[in-house]
């Protein structure tokens, strides 16, 4: 298509595919959260610059799980909207 728009479909297999990768990357951060030793510590970048905060580990583990089940929860959302789409 000119002008690099997308068809509804193409936008949204880019969305399931970019919220899979998201997916994947937050597995991996609650892993390497939920694997290190008690007394390591863990910083906490502030967001849109180079300036980190030390965290609470057990705070960001919850945090991380927290946003790990909503992008499990929208990418859900997305693959039953397909389903119904594809009944129809």
């Amino acid at each position: 298509m000119p002008g690099g728009a997308l068809r509804p479909e193409e936008g949204a297999a880019r969305g399931k595919d970019e919220l899979g990768s998201r997916i994947k990357e937050q597995k991996i951060v609650v892993d390497e959260l939920s694997n290190l030793k008690k007394n390591r510590k863990v910083y906490r970048q502030q967001q849109n610059s180079n300036i980190f905060f030390l965290a609470d580990r057990t705070e960001m583990l919850s945090e991380n799980k927290n946003i790990l089940d909503e992008l499990k929860k929208e990418y859900q959302e997305i693959e039953n909207s397909e389903k119904t789409k594809v009944k129809k």
